[in-house]
């Protein structure tokens, strides 16, 4: 899968800040992470690429939050080099074009799909 730096990350997520035409993926909020909500439709989205940048090396579950916020907070930086962005894939919305972020959440009995809009404001190309 594609690999997308910084650059490019922040590309995607100007673009979708930018559209405004109501669609099916934004009907519920996804501003923080949460599960993939049930109203969604997987088939219609499309992963485009990854931000792991080496598939086998082990990747830091560290978080990156410089200003008290939480992982399920809706203002936390989206930091693609700390947990969970550092295991995310890039998708993108086919019906409108909107990108969001996406990895497999893996505990000890289950796994979850996990989900969270792509916002410019909130992305930090911050250094482990």
């Amino acid at each position: 899968m594609l690999f997308i730096d910084f650059p490019a990350l922040f590309a995607l997520a100007a673009t979708s800040a930018g559209i405004t035409q109501k669609c099916s993926c934004c009907t519920v909020p996804l501003d923080a992470w949460q599960r993939l909500p049930t109203s969604l439709e997987l088939d219609r989205f499309e992963e485009i690429g990854t931000l792991r940048e080496d598939p086998y090396e082990e990747p830091t579950f560290a978080e990156y939050h410089p200003d008290g916020t939480r992982y399920d907070s809706v203002d936390a930086p989206i930091a693609p080099r700390y947990y969970p962005a550092n295991l995310s894939q890039v998708a993108r919305c086919l019906n409108c074009g909107r990108h969001y972020l996406r990895y497999n959440e893996a505990g000890g009995y289950f796994t979850e799909l996990r989900i969270r809009a792509l916002r410019p404001e909130l992305l930090a190309d911050a250094a482990l």
